[in-house]
This record gives C-alpha cells, structure tokens and sequence, in this order.
C-alpha cells in the first residue's frame, strides 16, 4: 500500500505542477489594467483619388476647299478602279474591234484625256486554242488595235504601253466555249 500512496502522491503533485504551469504561463496584457477595456486604436486612412485628364476629341473642321479636295480625290479612285475594271473582248482569232470595244475605248479616250497625269498599259490576251507562238502573236496584235484606236481618239502614244500575255493569263482556266470567250480580250492598267 505504501506504493500506492506514494505513486498517487507523485502524480498528484505532477498534476498540481501542470496546473501551476498552466495558469502561470497565461499572457498578460501590458499596460492594461484589471477592469478596463483595452482602447482601439483608430487609423484614419486617407484615399487619394488621382483624377486623370478628360481628353477631349479634337474635331477638325475642314474647310469647304479641303472637303471639295477629298470628294475629288473620292471621284477619282472611282473612276481609275471603273477603267481598269473594263476589259474588250474579241471573237475567235480576230484583232479587230468590235463595236462595245469602241465604246468602252471612247470612255476610256474621255478619263485619259481628263487626267493627263495617267498612261495605260494595255495587256492583250488568248484563249487556250492555238499554239503559244500564236497566242503571244494574236495578244500582241490585239493589244496593237486597241492602242491605234486610243491614239485615233487623241490620246498620245507614249502615254500607252502595250504587252501580250497570249494564253498565259486566262480570266477563266476551264476549257469550255464560256471560257473562251472571256480569255479573248484586252485588260487595262493605269500607271502614273
């Protein structure tokens, strides 16, 4: 029994000694008194808000001179781009003009004549028929017509280029009688 008491005596006092630890190791304010709630202490914090610049969007007036400027330069783009954009075309192995071909030059005499600051190059071109030898001959001489009728109409001959393409560049690679028809024709290029 003497054992007993001895071990219940030791872990009594281990016990008490833990408790002793416990409560002695317990934080303390400092500078707090019992009683007193501790004050908060209070950061003002201050919000600086950086404003940034209006940009205002400058609107430029442009004076009629200048308005009158870009509705020609407008006018001008169109009428290059409706020049270029109108081929001749020719029948089966034939140079010669046909009647819309002549109207079409005669527009295109009219801008020419209107705009000296351009030339033209004049591409002639085939369909697939016929050799290559041929096809660069046959371009060339249709090339050639549409150049003479220019000049007949007062466009000076060194403002017009001409160059055969034969069957080289088709507007229509199938071979068909469609086909044909629109590889069969003049192209033309402005070039200041």
């Amino acid at each position: 029994m003497g054992k007993r008491v001895m071990i219940g005596v030791v872990a009594m006092m281990f016990m008490g000694g833990c408790l002793f630890m416990m409560t002695s190791c317990a934080k303390k304010q400092v500078g707090v008194s019992e009683g007193v709630a501790p004050t908060e202490e209070v950061v003002e914090e201050k919000v600086v808000v950086k404003e940034e610049p209006v940009k205002e969007e400058v609107v430029v007036e442009l004076t009629e001179e200048e308005k009158a400027k870009q509705r020609r330069a407008a006018q001008l783009a169109e009428a290059v781009s409706t020049f270029e954009a109108k081929n001749i075309y020719f029948d089966f192995d034939k140079s010669v003009l046909k009647p819309e071909a002549k109207a079409i030059l005669k527009q295109k005499a009219a801008f020419l004549r209107d705009n000296p600051e351009y030339s033209v190059l004049i591409a002639g071109n085939c369909d697939e028929r016929g050799t290559e030898e041929y096809n660069l001959a046959l371009g060339e001489r249709r090339a050639n017509s549409a150049k003479e009728y220019l000049m007949a109409l007062g466009i000076s001959e060194d403002r017009i280029k001409t160059i055969s393409y034969g069957e080289l560049r088709p507007a229509d690679p199938a071979s068909n009688p469609t086909a044909w028809a629109l590889n069969r024709r003049d192209t033309f290029t402005l070039f200041q």
